[in-house]
Order: structure tokens, then C-alpha cells, then sequence
């Protein structure tokens, strides 16, 4: 069971980070200390070249705790009480696709989506379970950092080279339950942009670089020259060429204005602002959105905590992992489930309507799914007996947006009671392979272990057919 709000590895490059970095521009080279330090931890691994597909942009809506595929998009109406539960499916507009009915803004866009019902694994612990899917390797820690590479780190590892004016992998947590770079680095960690980037005052403080201090850091940046062109007269080795490498990297991004650009919500229309909803989950879907298109490779935005005011805190949950002791399952899903449409279908909407659906691929999904069966048990807050479900690695929800794949369609599907797969059963690799795949990555390309083994990027896996 998954409670409050784990405290994430401080060795990614967060806002406080980027914020220290600022010695940069005040004398110091503290920025291209950090890059250069996180990237030496990942020596001996192989460098890989850049990508063919390197246009190409993953947006990953994480939902923590594992959201029920019983109650978002893979109802059972025919199922006895006790597993269809109190909500019912809605048409939508895909002829043979229902989804919930607290999700009516999907319904709307749902022939821009696609639905894999079948994927299953066997870890029902959060980290174990976080761990499998997004490495596509089972672990038997139940540690939250991944002995593992996972998705966001291996994209932006193998996208290292690629230097555009924006992060390649950018995230609103410095890693989510059961995620980490593993022996690929701190380097392939993401920037991360924290709380709520629509608030009222929110600036990336780290990009925002005056007037005053631009011309500072031009006299720095010929300071920096002059200097190196002294060390590269005393020093030919390749390191010199690597600190080169880490000192411009730090300087693009600091004088970027494409990323602050990038980051600067209020250069969205206020009726854009809005249709994704003003609040903490819209504005970063609407962030997401932006950064891929500016150029990003992979965003990772997590959607847990509702921050809804004027709910009652004792019946809902931080998080998707909803058991009776910890909330109240329907009071809860009211709560967070109307934020969560709008935010989602916003972000799909958009991805096709400027044009980046065959360049961007949307993926939304937890861990795992929930138990089929309802259980009832007394609230541990609460104090009253209420309705919640356990996890369930067995039968699982994923939705998928994009990609230059067919839309529209569900893949595979689940027993009577929402089980286990029925057909077309498939594994969490399946999925990161069809991810890797679309994005020119070689799914068997190595990397060194700390121990010097070279590591495939999955140990198994087939791109999903009806996705390619």
C-alpha cells in the first residue's frame, strides 16, 4: 500500500539544482559541474548514436498507485455488484469503445485514442510493479529507486547528443515510485518542473535570465573561451573535449530562449488554458504539450493528488491506490476523475489538431490495475466502512494516443469479471517495445552494468501489431 508522498532521490537535476547552478552566472561553474558530474557516473557505457526517429516525442501521464481498470476503461456492466461496482459506461465517439461515465470529455475524442485491455504482469507491489513496467524487468526489491534503467532515462540517454535548445527529458517529479537511470547516470535524469506551472506567479527561476546578468554572462562565456583556449594548450586529452561538451550544454540552456519560451504558459490563449482546466493536472498536460513541441523527447507528468478544494481529505486518497482504509473508492474517483478527463482529453485533442500526432506519442497508465472484486472495510481516517479495491497486476488499462498509429480501436480484452486477458494477452514489453520502436530506438542495444555486463534495453518484447 502506497502512502503519502514519497520523498523523491535529490540526484536529479531539480529546480533547487538548477537554481545552485546559478553560480554560473555569478561567478562560478557550477551547472557544467553538475551535467559533468552526473554523466561521469555513466563511463563504460556504450555511446549510442543519434536516433533516426530523433523528431519523434514521448508524453507519459503517470498515474501512481495503479488506477482501476474497472472503473476508467474496462467497466464490466454485466458483472455481478460486487465487481461492476456503482459507475456505469457511456458510448463514445469510436463505434465499439466505452469508456466510464465520469469520463465524458474522452468519449468525445476517443476515435483519437486507442485502448489495450489485455496487458498483465505478476508484481503487486508498487515498486516491483513501477519497476516492471516501465523497465520491462521483474525485480525482487521493493526498493522505489529502479536498479534499472526506465523508460525516460534510456530515451534520454540514447538521445544524449541531441542538443536543441530545450531538456530532452523533463519531468514533474525527479523520478516517480520505481523509476531511476540505474547504471545509465544521473545524466539521464530528468529537469524537473515541480507544483502546479498555471499558478498565479510560477516561473522556471533557472531560465529566467535579465538583461543585467546576460551581459555578465557573455563576459563570462569569453572568460570561459580564453581560458579554455589556455587548457587546450597544455591538455589535448579527450577530457578537455568532454568539459567543452558539459560547459556549452549548461550555457545553451541557460541563455536558451526557445526554452523559456517553452516553459512560459501565459503564451497560451486564456480559452486554451481554460479547456485544460486551471488546475495543477491541466496545466501540466498543457506543459507537456508544449515542451514536445518545442522539441523535447520524452516528458513524464504525474497525475495523483487531486487538490481539489473543498473536498472532504478523509474519504479521498493522494494517489490512484484507493483500498477501503485508505478512501472512500466512488467519493474519491468523483473527485478526481472530472480533472483528469478534461486534462487528458485536452492534451489528445490538441496532439491532433496542431499536427503532432504522428511525431508524439500519449501514453496514460499506473503500475497496475485494481482487484475486480470490491472489498469494504472501515476507512482509516474516516472511520466509516466504505468501498475501495486492492492492486491487481493481472488485468490492466492503458491508453494510447498518437504515435502515426490507428486510433479508434480497442486492443485485446479481459474476462466477464475483468480478470485476467481473455485475448491477445500481452506483457508491459510488448508496450515499451512498440514506445522504442517509434522512436528509432533499438530495443536490444547494450549498456554496461556496474558490474561491465552489457544490458539489453528489454530482455523481451514485441512492438504491439495493431499500434505499428
Amino acid at each position: 500500500m502506497l502512502q503519502g508522498n514519497h520523498s523523491r532521490c535529490s540526484g536529479a537535476l531539480s529546480r533547487r539544482g538548477f537554481l545552485e547552478a546559478g553560480s554560473l552566472m555569478t561567478g562560478g561553474l557550477g551547472f557544467c559541474d553538475i551535467l559533468r558530474s552526473r554523466a561521469s557516473s555513466a563511463e563504460g557505457s556504450t555511446k549510442p548514436a543519434l536516433s533516426a526517429s530523433e523528431d519523434t516525442a514521448v508524453i507519459l501521464i503517470w498515474l501512481l498507485g495503479g488506477p482501476s481498470h474497472m472503473e476508467t476503461y474496462d467497466l464490466k456492466p454485466d458483472a455481478p455488484a460486487e465487481y461492476r461496482g456503482e459507475l456505469k459506461p457511456i458510448a463514445t465517439s469510436a463505434p465499439g469503445i466505452q469508456v466510464c461515465e465520469l469520463l465524458p470529455h474522452h468519449a468525445r475524442v476517443a476515435d483519437r485514442f486507442s485502448l489495450i485491455r489485455s496487458i498483465s504482469h505478476e508484481d503487486s507491489q508498487h515498486a516491483q510493479g513501477s519497476v516492471r513496467f516501465l523497465s520491462g524487468r521483474h525485480t525482487p526489491s521493493v526498493d522505489p529507486i529502479s536498479e534499472y534503467p526506465t523508460l525516460g532515462p534510456i530515451v534520454a540517454k540514447m538521445r544524449e547528443n541531441r542538443q536543441n535548445g530545450v531538456p530532452n527529458h523533463v519531468a514533474s517529479s525527479a523520478r516517480a515510485y520505481g523509476d531511476g537511470s540505474a547504471y545509465l547516470g544521473e545524466s539521464a535524469m530528468p529537469f524537473v518542473v515541480g507544483g502546479n506551472p498555471g499558478a498565479p506567479g510560477f516561473s522556471i527561476p533557472n531560465l529566467s535570465v535579465g538583461d543585467s546578468l546576460r551581459g555578465r554572462m557573455d563576459d563570462r562565456v569569453a572568460l570561459l573561451k580564453a581560458f579554455d583556449t589556455f587548457r587546450r594548450d597544455v591538455d589535448g586529452t579527450a577530457s578537455m573535449a568532454s568539459m567543452d561538451t558539459f560547459n556549452q550544454r549548461a550555457l545553451n540552456l541557460l541563455t536558451s530562449d526557445k526554452a523559456r519560451r517553452a516553459f512560459d504558459l501565459s503564451l497560451e490563449s486564456a480559452e486554451t488554458r481554460d479547456r485544460y482546466g486551471r488546475h495543477e493536472w491541466g496545466q501540466r498536460a498543457l506543459l507537456a504539450r508544449r515542451l514536445v513541441e518545442a522539441g523535447c523527447s520524452f516528458v513524464r507528468m504525474d497525475m495523483n493528488t487531486p487538490n481539489i478544494p473543498g473536498t472532504d481529505e478523509k474519504r479521498i486518497h493522494n494517489n490512484w491506490d484507493i483500498h477501503a482504509i485508505n478512501g472512500d473508492l466512488y467519493y474519491d474517483l468523483g473527485v478526481r476523475m472530472p480533472p483528469f478527463d478534461r486534462a487528458v482529453a485536452a492534451l489528445i485533442e490538441d496532439i491532433y489538431l496542431r499536427g503532432l500526432d504522428r511525431r508524439v506519442m500519449l501514453i496514460v497508465s499506473g503500475e497496475f490495475g485494481r482487484t475486480p472484486r470490491i472489498t469494504v472495510q472501515k476507512g482509516t481516517r474516516s472511520g466509516l466502512m466504505q468501498p475501495g479495491r486492492d492492486h491487481w497486476p493481472g488485468a490492466m488499462s492503458v491508453l494510447v494516443s498518437g504515435g502515426g498509429a490507428p486510433m479508434g480501436q480497442v486492443i485485446g480484452s479481459t474476462t466477464d469479471k475483468g480478470e485476467y486477458p481473455k485475448d491477445n494477452r500481452l506483457d508491459p514489453n510488448d508496450l515499451l517495445a512498440t514506445v522504442y520502436r517509434f522512436m528509432g530506438i533499438d530495443q536490444n542495444h547494450a549498456f554496461l552494468d556496474r558490474g561491465g555486463r552489457p544490458m539489453p534495453i528489454l530482455p523481451h518484447g514485441k512492438p504491439i501489431a495493431e499500434l505499428t
